[in-house]
Protein backbone atom coordinates (compact mmCIF):
# COMPACT_ATOMS: atom_id res chain seq x y z
CA UNK A 1 0.00 0.00 0.00
CA UNK A 2 2.57 2.06 0.81
CA UNK A 3 5.03 1.98 -2.31
CA UNK A 4 2.72 3.94 -4.07
CA UNK A 5 3.19 7.09 -1.90
CA UNK A 6 7.08 6.52 -2.53
CA UNK A 7 6.93 5.97 -6.17
CA UNK A 8 5.03 9.09 -6.84
CA UNK A 9 7.19 11.32 -4.47
CA UNK A 10 10.14 10.04 -6.76
CA UNK A 11 8.19 10.26 -10.61
CA UNK A 12 6.57 14.21 -9.45
CA UNK A 13 8.46 15.19 -6.61
CA UNK A 14 7.08 18.87 -6.62
CA UNK A 15 3.34 17.72 -7.42
CA UNK A 16 1.03 19.04 -5.09
CA UNK A 17 -0.80 15.44 -3.16
CA UNK A 18 -2.84 17.24 -0.78
CA UNK A 19 -4.54 20.73 0.40
CA UNK A 20 -5.54 19.98 3.90
CA UNK A 21 -7.58 22.43 4.95
CA UNK A 22 -5.89 25.34 2.55
CA UNK A 23 -2.66 23.95 3.46
CA UNK A 24 -1.12 22.20 0.36
CA UNK A 25 2.27 20.02 0.63
CA UNK A 26 3.65 18.35 -2.48
CA UNK A 27 4.53 14.73 -3.15
CA UNK A 28 7.95 15.04 -1.84
CA UNK A 29 7.00 16.82 1.27
CA UNK A 30 4.25 13.88 2.39
CA UNK A 31 6.66 10.69 1.70
CA UNK A 32 9.46 12.78 3.54
CA UNK A 33 7.04 13.54 6.52
CA UNK A 34 5.83 9.38 6.59
CA UNK A 35 9.50 8.34 6.21
CA UNK A 36 10.42 10.23 9.74
CA UNK A 37 7.02 9.00 11.37
CA UNK A 38 7.72 5.36 10.35
CA UNK A 39 11.31 5.31 11.54
CA UNK A 40 10.08 7.06 14.90
CA UNK A 41 7.38 4.17 15.35
CA UNK A 42 10.35 1.26 14.70
CA UNK A 43 12.60 2.67 16.93
CA UNK A 44 9.93 2.47 19.52
CA UNK A 45 9.29 -0.98 18.82
CA UNK A 46 6.90 -1.27 16.51
CA UNK A 47 7.15 -4.46 15.11
CA UNK A 48 5.93 -6.13 11.38
CA UNK A 49 1.90 -6.78 11.97
CA UNK A 50 1.49 -4.61 14.96
CA UNK A 51 -1.00 -2.52 15.41
CA UNK A 52 -1.69 1.37 15.56
CA UNK A 53 -4.50 3.35 16.63
CA UNK A 54 -4.78 6.49 14.62
CA UNK A 55 -8.02 8.23 16.67
CA UNK A 56 -7.69 11.74 14.80
CA UNK A 57 -9.45 14.14 12.68
CA UNK A 58 -9.21 14.54 8.43
CA UNK A 59 -5.64 16.06 9.03
CA UNK A 60 -2.26 16.11 7.50
CA UNK A 61 -0.68 14.73 10.15
CA UNK A 62 -3.78 11.13 9.85
CA UNK A 63 -2.63 10.74 6.06
CA UNK A 64 0.97 11.04 7.59
CA UNK A 65 0.22 8.41 10.34
CA UNK A 66 -1.50 6.31 7.79
CA UNK A 67 1.05 5.41 5.62
CA UNK A 68 3.89 5.50 8.32
CA UNK A 69 1.89 2.56 10.18
CA UNK A 70 2.01 0.69 6.83
CA UNK A 71 5.52 1.62 5.93
CA UNK A 72 6.76 0.72 9.23
CA UNK A 73 5.39 -2.89 8.49
CA UNK A 74 2.55 -2.12 10.88
CA UNK A 75 -1.50 -2.09 10.92
CA UNK A 76 -3.22 0.73 10.90
CA UNK A 77 -6.44 0.84 13.01
CA UNK A 78 -8.72 4.35 12.09
CA UNK A 79 -10.80 5.35 14.86
CA UNK A 80 -13.78 8.02 14.28
CA UNK A 81 -12.71 11.22 16.43
CA UNK A 82 -16.16 11.37 17.18
CA UNK A 83 -15.71 7.66 19.28
CA UNK A 84 -16.57 8.02 23.10
CA UNK A 85 -13.99 6.67 25.92
CA UNK A 86 -15.57 3.29 26.54
CA UNK A 87 -15.71 2.67 22.88
CA UNK A 88 -12.10 4.03 22.29
CA UNK A 89 -10.68 1.73 25.64
CA UNK A 90 -11.84 -1.21 23.63
CA UNK A 91 -10.58 -1.01 20.75
CA UNK A 92 -7.30 -0.61 22.04
CA UNK A 93 -7.92 -3.59 24.26
CA UNK A 94 -9.43 -5.60 21.39
CA UNK A 95 -6.25 -5.04 18.89
CA UNK A 96 -3.95 -5.36 21.67
CA UNK A 97 -2.69 -1.56 19.91
CA UNK A 98 1.22 -1.19 20.88
CA UNK A 99 0.86 2.69 19.81
CA UNK A 100 -1.75 5.51 19.74
CA UNK A 101 -1.90 8.28 17.24
CA UNK A 102 -3.88 11.09 18.01
CA UNK A 103 -4.98 14.42 18.72
CA UNK A 104 -4.34 16.59 21.85
CA UNK A 105 -8.26 18.50 21.65
CA UNK A 106 -9.13 14.56 22.05
CA UNK A 107 -7.61 14.34 25.73
CA UNK A 108 -10.41 14.03 27.70
CA UNK A 109 -11.38 11.27 25.78
CA UNK A 110 -8.14 9.01 24.88
CA UNK A 111 -6.32 9.61 28.22
CA UNK A 112 -8.90 7.59 30.49
CA UNK A 113 -8.94 5.03 27.93
CA UNK A 114 -5.29 4.72 28.02
CA UNK A 115 -4.62 4.25 31.85
CA UNK A 116 -3.83 0.57 32.35
CA UNK A 117 -3.38 -0.87 29.04
CA UNK A 118 -0.98 -3.31 29.33
CA UNK A 119 -0.54 -3.47 25.36
CA UNK A 120 0.31 0.27 24.91
CA UNK A 121 4.20 1.36 24.56
CA UNK A 122 3.92 4.57 22.62
CA UNK A 123 1.24 7.82 22.62
CA UNK A 124 1.84 10.27 19.88
CA UNK A 125 -0.08 13.39 19.88
CA UNK A 126 -0.57 16.35 17.72
CA UNK A 127 -1.37 19.92 18.89
CA UNK A 128 -0.54 21.58 21.67
CA UNK A 129 0.39 19.13 24.79
CA UNK A 130 1.45 21.58 27.39
CA UNK A 131 -2.01 22.17 29.02
CA UNK A 132 -2.01 18.30 29.25
CA UNK A 133 1.35 17.59 31.50
CA UNK A 134 1.32 14.05 30.62
CA UNK A 135 5.10 12.38 30.34
CA UNK A 136 4.10 9.80 28.58
CA UNK A 137 3.08 11.58 25.16
CA UNK A 138 5.45 12.55 22.20
CA UNK A 139 4.52 15.22 20.13
CA UNK A 140 3.30 14.54 16.61
CA UNK A 141 6.02 17.33 15.66
CA UNK A 142 8.69 16.02 18.14
CA UNK A 143 8.32 12.50 16.38
CA UNK A 144 8.77 13.94 12.91
CA UNK A 145 11.93 15.57 13.73
CA UNK A 146 13.59 12.59 15.88
CA UNK A 147 12.87 9.72 13.26
CA UNK A 148 15.94 8.74 11.57
CA UNK A 149 16.04 6.17 8.40
CA UNK A 150 13.74 3.70 8.02
CA UNK A 151 14.37 0.25 7.83
CA UNK A 152 12.60 -2.23 5.18
CA UNK A 153 9.99 -3.81 7.43
CA UNK A 154 9.65 -6.93 4.71
CA UNK A 155 5.87 -6.64 4.36
CA UNK A 156 4.70 -8.76 1.59
CA UNK A 157 1.40 -8.34 0.04
CA UNK A 158 -0.50 -11.57 2.38
CA UNK A 159 0.57 -9.19 5.21
CA UNK A 160 -2.04 -7.32 7.48
CA UNK A 161 -2.59 -3.93 6.82
CA UNK A 162 -5.64 -2.56 7.95
CA UNK A 163 -8.48 -3.67 10.88
CA UNK A 164 -11.26 -1.57 10.38
CA UNK A 165 -13.83 -1.95 12.99
CA UNK A 166 -17.52 -1.75 11.94
CA UNK A 167 -20.72 -2.44 13.87
CA UNK A 168 -21.61 -6.32 14.86
CA UNK A 169 -24.53 -7.90 15.91
CA UNK A 170 -23.21 -8.58 19.62
CA UNK A 171 -23.29 -4.86 20.39
CA UNK A 172 -19.52 -4.83 20.16
CA UNK A 173 -17.64 -3.56 17.29
CA UNK A 174 -15.80 -6.23 15.23
CA UNK A 175 -12.56 -5.77 13.31
CA UNK A 176 -12.60 -6.49 9.75
CA UNK A 177 -8.90 -7.55 8.36
CA UNK A 178 -7.65 -6.56 5.65
CA UNK A 179 -4.40 -7.32 3.99
CA UNK A 180 -2.37 -5.02 1.79
CA UNK A 181 -3.08 -7.77 -1.74
CA UNK A 182 -7.08 -7.04 -0.60
CA UNK A 183 -6.49 -3.26 -0.75
CA UNK A 184 -4.13 -2.72 -3.66
CA UNK A 185 -6.62 -4.69 -5.78
CA UNK A 186 -9.78 -3.38 -4.80
CA UNK A 187 -7.64 0.35 -6.01
CA UNK A 188 -7.08 -1.03 -9.03
CA UNK A 189 -10.94 -1.99 -9.58
CA UNK A 190 -11.95 1.39 -8.35
CA UNK A 191 -10.16 2.86 -10.52
CA UNK A 192 -10.74 1.64 -13.28
CA UNK A 193 -14.72 1.83 -13.19
CA UNK A 194 -14.88 4.97 -11.98
CA UNK A 195 -12.40 6.02 -15.19
CA UNK A 196 -9.92 8.28 -12.95
CA UNK A 197 -6.73 9.15 -13.83
CA UNK A 198 -3.39 11.56 -12.44
CA UNK A 199 -4.91 14.90 -13.57
CA UNK A 200 -7.47 14.31 -11.16
CA UNK A 201 -8.56 15.99 -7.79
CA UNK A 202 -10.82 14.10 -5.52
CA UNK A 203 -12.56 15.88 -2.69
CA UNK A 204 -12.55 14.16 0.58
CA UNK A 205 -14.91 15.59 3.44
CA UNK A 206 -15.73 11.99 4.59
CA UNK A 207 -14.22 10.99 7.54
CA UNK A 208 -11.47 8.57 6.97
CA UNK A 209 -12.52 6.35 9.59
CA UNK A 210 -15.23 5.78 7.03
CA UNK A 211 -13.92 3.82 4.28
CA UNK A 212 -15.88 5.02 1.88
CA UNK A 213 -13.41 8.08 2.90
CA UNK A 214 -9.98 5.90 3.20
CA UNK A 215 -10.51 4.93 0.15
CA UNK A 216 -10.42 8.73 -1.69
CA UNK A 217 -7.11 8.98 0.17
CA UNK A 218 -5.80 5.71 -1.07
CA UNK A 219 -6.86 6.41 -4.97
CA UNK A 220 -5.49 9.46 -5.22
CA UNK A 221 -1.88 8.58 -3.52
CA UNK A 222 -2.49 5.24 -5.58
CA UNK A 223 -3.12 7.71 -9.24
CA UNK A 224 -0.41 10.06 -7.88
CA UNK A 225 -3.25 12.69 -8.58
CA UNK A 226 -4.49 14.94 -5.89
CA UNK A 227 -6.49 14.91 -2.80
CA UNK A 228 -8.50 17.74 -1.55
CA UNK A 229 -9.12 17.21 2.38
CA UNK A 230 -11.40 18.54 4.81
CA UNK A 231 -12.20 17.81 8.02
CA UNK A 232 -16.49 17.41 7.09
CA UNK A 233 -19.62 19.35 4.98
CA UNK A 234 -20.24 21.67 7.89
CA UNK A 235 -18.95 24.07 6.86
CA UNK A 236 -20.76 24.16 3.23
CA UNK A 237 -19.33 27.56 1.83
CA UNK A 238 -15.60 26.38 2.58
CA UNK A 239 -16.20 23.33 0.52
CA UNK A 240 -17.74 25.09 -2.33
CA UNK A 241 -14.94 27.48 -2.31
CA UNK A 242 -12.14 24.42 -2.25
CA UNK A 243 -14.11 23.02 -5.21
CA UNK A 244 -14.14 26.39 -7.36
CA UNK A 245 -10.11 27.25 -6.23
CA UNK A 246 -8.82 23.67 -7.01
CA UNK A 247 -11.12 22.49 -9.85
CA UNK A 248 -11.88 19.71 -7.77
CA UNK A 249 -13.18 16.87 -10.43
CA UNK A 250 -14.32 14.05 -8.15
CA UNK A 251 -17.35 14.47 -5.33
CA UNK A 252 -18.08 11.64 -3.34
CA UNK A 253 -20.89 11.50 -0.57
CA UNK A 254 -23.51 9.99 0.98
CA UNK A 255 -27.63 10.83 0.30
CA UNK A 256 -27.51 12.54 3.67
CA UNK A 257 -24.70 15.62 2.24
CA UNK A 258 -26.80 15.09 -1.60
CA UNK A 259 -29.67 16.23 0.29
CA UNK A 260 -28.13 18.65 1.86
CA UNK A 261 -27.02 20.28 -1.10
CA UNK A 262 -29.82 19.64 -3.21
CA UNK A 263 -31.99 22.47 -0.60
CA UNK A 264 -29.36 24.57 -0.62
CA UNK A 265 -29.51 24.23 -4.45
CA UNK A 266 -33.97 25.03 -4.61
CA UNK A 267 -32.70 28.22 -2.58
CA UNK A 268 -29.70 29.65 -4.76
CA UNK A 269 -28.71 27.75 -7.56
CA UNK A 270 -25.36 25.72 -7.19
CA UNK A 271 -23.13 24.78 -10.29
CA UNK A 272 -19.94 23.29 -10.22
CA UNK A 273 -18.55 22.63 -14.05
CA UNK A 274 -15.68 21.22 -13.01
CA UNK A 275 -16.83 17.61 -11.49
CA UNK A 276 -16.60 14.88 -14.04
CA UNK A 277 -17.41 11.96 -11.09
CA UNK A 278 -20.19 12.19 -8.09
CA UNK A 279 -20.32 8.66 -6.41
CA UNK A 280 -22.41 7.91 -4.00
CA UNK A 281 -22.70 4.32 -1.68
CA UNK A 282 -23.41 3.89 2.47
CA UNK A 283 -27.05 4.41 1.69
CA UNK A 284 -29.26 4.40 -1.77
CA UNK A 285 -29.35 7.30 -3.52
CA UNK A 286 -33.33 8.22 -4.55
CA UNK A 287 -33.94 8.43 -7.82
CA UNK A 288 -35.57 11.65 -7.51
CA UNK A 289 -32.24 13.19 -6.39
CA UNK A 290 -30.62 12.45 -10.00
CA UNK A 291 -31.88 15.62 -11.82
CA UNK A 292 -31.17 18.12 -9.41
CA UNK A 293 -27.69 16.50 -9.07
CA UNK A 294 -27.74 16.61 -12.91
CA UNK A 295 -28.18 20.43 -12.40
CA UNK A 296 -25.44 21.02 -9.66
CA UNK A 297 -22.91 18.96 -11.82
CA UNK A 298 -23.49 19.63 -15.20
CA UNK A 299 -20.88 17.63 -16.55
CA UNK A 300 -20.12 15.00 -14.42
CA UNK A 301 -21.19 11.20 -14.88
CA UNK A 302 -23.29 9.69 -11.60
CA UNK A 303 -21.80 6.75 -10.04
CA UNK A 304 -24.65 4.49 -7.98
CA UNK A 305 -22.58 2.22 -5.98
CA UNK A 306 -22.74 -0.89 -2.96
CA UNK A 307 -20.05 -2.10 -0.83
CA UNK A 308 -19.65 -3.46 2.69
CA UNK A 309 -16.28 -3.03 4.91
CA UNK A 310 -15.59 -6.80 4.61
CA UNK A 311 -14.63 -6.35 0.95
CA UNK A 312 -14.76 -2.76 0.20
CA UNK A 313 -16.72 -2.18 -3.06
CA UNK A 314 -19.00 -5.41 -4.57
CA UNK A 315 -21.18 -3.42 -7.02
CA UNK A 316 -21.65 0.06 -9.54
CA UNK A 317 -23.97 0.81 -11.87
CA UNK A 318 -22.37 2.25 -14.87
CA UNK A 319 -23.51 5.82 -15.37
CA UNK A 320 -24.88 5.64 -18.30
CA UNK A 321 -27.80 3.50 -16.93
CA UNK A 322 -28.76 5.67 -14.01
CA UNK A 323 -32.00 7.22 -15.67
CA UNK A 324 -32.47 3.46 -17.47
CA UNK A 325 -32.29 1.64 -13.75
CA UNK A 326 -32.69 4.31 -11.56
CA UNK A 327 -33.14 1.05 -8.19
CA UNK A 328 -30.35 -0.95 -9.48
CA UNK A 329 -27.04 -0.50 -7.93
CA UNK A 330 -25.19 -2.38 -11.24
CA UNK A 331 -23.13 -5.33 -11.58
CA UNK A 332 -19.65 -6.28 -9.46
CA UNK A 333 -16.56 -4.69 -9.71
CA UNK A 334 -14.02 -5.73 -11.97
CA UNK A 335 -12.09 -8.50 -11.40
CA UNK A 336 -14.87 -9.52 -8.98
CA UNK A 337 -18.05 -12.28 -9.45
CA UNK A 338 -21.47 -12.13 -7.34
CA UNK A 339 -23.95 -14.89 -6.82
CA UNK A 340 -27.27 -14.81 -5.28
CA UNK A 341 -27.92 -17.89 -3.41
CA UNK A 342 -31.34 -18.92 -1.35
CA UNK A 343 -30.92 -19.70 2.29
CA UNK A 344 -29.84 -23.58 1.41
CA UNK A 345 -27.12 -22.41 -0.90
CA UNK A 346 -28.66 -22.98 -4.25
CA UNK A 347 -28.81 -20.19 -7.09
CA UNK A 348 -31.97 -18.53 -7.94
CA UNK A 349 -32.76 -17.05 -11.09
CA UNK A 350 -33.39 -13.55 -12.55
CA UNK A 351 -35.65 -11.69 -10.78
CA UNK A 352 -35.59 -14.11 -8.15
CA UNK A 353 -34.62 -12.82 -4.32
CA UNK A 354 -31.65 -14.37 -2.29
CA UNK A 355 -28.82 -13.58 -0.16
CA UNK A 356 -25.66 -11.89 -2.09
CA UNK A 357 -22.44 -13.67 -2.17
CA UNK A 358 -19.03 -12.33 -3.47
CA UNK A 359 -15.97 -13.85 -4.97
CA UNK A 360 -12.78 -11.72 -4.92
CA UNK A 361 -9.05 -10.97 -3.82
CA UNK A 362 -11.08 -7.88 -2.49
CA UNK A 363 -12.15 -10.07 0.55
CA UNK A 364 -11.15 -9.71 4.27
CA UNK A 365 -8.97 -12.25 6.10
CA UNK A 366 -11.88 -12.50 8.24
CA UNK A 367 -12.75 -10.47 12.17
CA UNK A 368 -10.25 -9.96 14.04
CA UNK A 369 -10.05 -12.66 17.33
CA UNK A 370 -13.18 -13.78 15.80
CA UNK A 371 -13.43 -17.48 13.65
CA UNK A 372 -16.50 -18.68 14.71
CA UNK A 373 -18.14 -15.04 13.49
CA UNK A 374 -15.50 -15.45 10.66
CA UNK A 375 -16.51 -18.86 9.23
CA UNK A 376 -20.54 -17.75 8.99
CA UNK A 377 -19.77 -14.92 7.08
CA UNK A 378 -16.64 -16.53 4.57
CA UNK A 379 -18.32 -20.05 3.17
CA UNK A 380 -16.88 -22.72 1.54
CA UNK A 381 -16.66 -22.06 -2.42
CA UNK A 382 -17.44 -24.58 -5.34
CA UNK A 383 -13.65 -24.25 -5.59
CA UNK A 384 -11.46 -25.93 -3.27
CA UNK A 385 -9.97 -23.58 -0.82
CA UNK A 386 -11.43 -20.93 -1.47
CA UNK A 387 -14.19 -18.92 0.21
CA UNK A 388 -17.20 -16.74 -0.72
CA UNK A 389 -18.66 -13.79 1.20
CA UNK A 390 -21.81 -13.84 2.52
CA UNK A 391 -23.03 -10.39 2.42
CA UNK A 392 -26.87 -11.24 4.48
CA UNK A 393 -27.94 -8.49 2.07
CA UNK A 394 -31.28 -9.98 0.34
CA UNK A 395 -30.94 -9.05 -3.47
CA UNK A 396 -32.47 -9.75 -7.29
CA UNK A 397 -30.20 -9.60 -10.34
CA UNK A 398 -31.35 -9.12 -13.69
CA UNK A 399 -31.22 -10.60 -17.32
CA UNK A 400 -27.97 -8.23 -17.46
CA UNK A 401 -26.45 -9.23 -14.07
CA UNK A 402 -27.16 -5.72 -12.40
CA UNK A 403 -28.18 -6.33 -8.91
CA UNK A 404 -31.08 -4.69 -6.99
CA UNK A 405 -30.82 -4.28 -3.19
CA UNK A 406 -34.07 -6.20 -1.14
CA UNK A 407 -33.04 -5.41 2.74
CA UNK A 408 -31.42 -6.93 5.21
CA UNK A 409 -31.41 -10.17 6.87
CA UNK A 410 -29.73 -9.02 10.19
CA UNK A 411 -30.51 -6.24 12.04
CA UNK A 412 -27.76 -3.90 11.63
CA UNK A 413 -29.06 -0.31 10.89
CA UNK A 414 -27.99 1.42 7.83
CA UNK A 415 -27.80 5.47 9.32
CA UNK A 416 -25.88 9.01 7.64
CA UNK A 417 -23.89 5.87 5.35
CA UNK A 418 -22.77 4.12 8.88
CA UNK A 419 -23.97 0.65 10.13
CA UNK A 420 -25.35 0.79 13.70
CA UNK A 421 -25.88 -1.95 15.74
CA UNK A 422 -29.29 -1.58 17.60
CA UNK A 423 -28.05 -3.81 20.48
CA UNK A 424 -25.05 -1.30 20.60
CA UNK A 425 -27.28 1.55 21.30
CA UNK A 426 -30.01 -0.28 23.43
CA UNK A 427 -26.87 -1.23 25.99
CA UNK A 428 -26.10 2.65 26.41
CA UNK A 429 -29.97 3.04 27.08
CA UNK A 430 -30.43 0.65 29.26
CA UNK A 431 -27.42 2.35 31.66
CA UNK A 432 -29.93 5.49 32.45
CA UNK A 433 -32.12 5.25 35.80
CA UNK A 434 -35.54 4.39 35.61
CA UNK A 435 -35.42 2.21 32.14
CA UNK A 436 -36.60 -0.96 32.54
CA UNK A 437 -36.78 -2.30 28.93
CA UNK A 438 -35.51 -0.78 25.27
CA UNK A 439 -35.96 -1.75 21.83
CA UNK A 440 -33.84 0.18 18.87
CA UNK A 441 -35.34 0.05 15.49
CA UNK A 442 -34.29 1.52 12.09
CA UNK A 443 -37.66 3.85 10.17
CA UNK A 444 -37.32 5.08 6.79
CA UNK A 445 -36.08 8.46 6.48
CA UNK A 446 -35.19 10.44 3.25
CA UNK A 447 -32.69 12.21 4.65
CA UNK A 448 -30.70 9.47 6.42
CA UNK A 449 -31.84 6.50 4.73
CA UNK A 450 -32.67 4.99 8.13
CA UNK A 451 -33.53 6.76 11.64
CA UNK A 452 -32.43 5.36 14.99
CA UNK A 453 -36.11 4.94 16.71
CA UNK A 454 -35.88 4.02 20.63
CA UNK A 455 -38.92 2.91 22.18
CA UNK A 456 -38.20 2.75 26.28
CA UNK A 457 -40.66 0.88 28.94
CA UNK A 458 -39.83 2.78 32.34
CA UNK A 459 -39.75 1.06 35.67
CA UNK A 460 -43.09 1.19 37.55
CA UNK A 461 -43.28 4.92 39.25
CA UNK A 462 -40.33 6.41 37.55
CA UNK A 463 -39.95 9.96 36.53
CA UNK A 464 -37.81 8.94 33.16
CA UNK A 465 -37.89 11.27 30.93
CA UNK A 466 -36.82 11.29 27.13
CA UNK A 467 -34.53 14.24 28.01
CA UNK A 468 -32.92 11.77 30.46
CA UNK A 469 -32.12 9.38 27.86
CA UNK A 470 -31.04 11.80 24.96
CA UNK A 471 -28.38 13.23 27.38
CA UNK A 472 -26.81 9.50 28.16
CA UNK A 473 -26.83 8.74 24.32
CA UNK A 474 -25.09 12.10 23.48
CA UNK A 475 -22.64 11.58 25.81
CA UNK A 476 -21.78 7.88 25.24
CA UNK A 477 -22.83 7.32 21.56
CA UNK A 478 -21.13 9.29 18.24
CA UNK A 479 -23.76 11.42 16.80
CA UNK A 480 -24.92 9.19 14.19
CA UNK A 481 -25.69 6.26 16.87
CA UNK A 482 -27.80 8.94 18.82
CA UNK A 483 -31.79 8.12 17.78
CA UNK A 484 -33.36 10.78 16.19
CA UNK A 485 -36.92 9.38 17.97
CA UNK A 486 -36.83 8.65 21.52
CA UNK A 487 -40.55 7.13 22.83
CA UNK A 488 -42.21 6.01 26.53
CA UNK A 489 -43.89 3.22 25.88
CA UNK A 490 -45.63 1.31 28.96
CA UNK A 491 -44.62 -2.20 27.10
CA UNK A 492 -43.29 -4.07 24.00
CA UNK A 493 -45.09 -6.23 21.85
CA UNK A 494 -43.54 -9.75 21.98
CA UNK A 495 -43.34 -12.98 20.34
CA UNK A 496 -45.14 -16.69 21.03
CA UNK A 497 -41.96 -17.15 23.22
CA UNK A 498 -41.64 -14.32 24.92
CA UNK A 499 -39.02 -11.73 23.04
CA UNK A 500 -39.78 -8.49 22.24
CA UNK A 501 -40.99 -8.49 18.38
CA UNK A 502 -39.17 -5.57 16.51
CA UNK A 503 -40.69 -6.57 13.70
CA UNK A 504 -44.50 -5.26 15.25
CA UNK A 505 -42.58 -1.64 16.47
CA UNK A 506 -42.96 1.51 14.10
Amino acid sequence: MHESLFRAARQHPQKTALVAEGEETTYEQLAENVNRLSAFLQQHGLERGERCVIFMDNTLACAISIYAVLAAGGVFVIVNPQTKQDKLAYILQDSEAKVLITDSHLHRVFLPAIEENPHLCSVIASGDLEKLAQERLTGFADALERGGGLTDSGVIQKDLAALIYTSGSTGDPKGVMHTHLSMTFVLGSLIEYLRLSREDRLLLMLPLAFDYGLYQLFMSIQLGATLIMERSFTYPAVIFDRIREYAVTVFPAVPTIYAMLISMHHREPLCFPSVTRVTNTAAALPAGQVPALKEIFPNALIYKMYGLTECKRVSYLEPELIDTKPGSVGKAIPGTQVCILDEDGNPVGPGETGILHVRGTHLMLGYWRSPELSDRVLIDASLPGEKLLRTGDWFSMDEDGDLYFKGRSDDIIKTRGEKVSPLEVENVVTMVVGVKEVAVIGVPDETLGQALKCFVVPEPDSALSMRDIRKVCVEKLENFMVPKYIEIVADLPRTSTGKISKKDLS
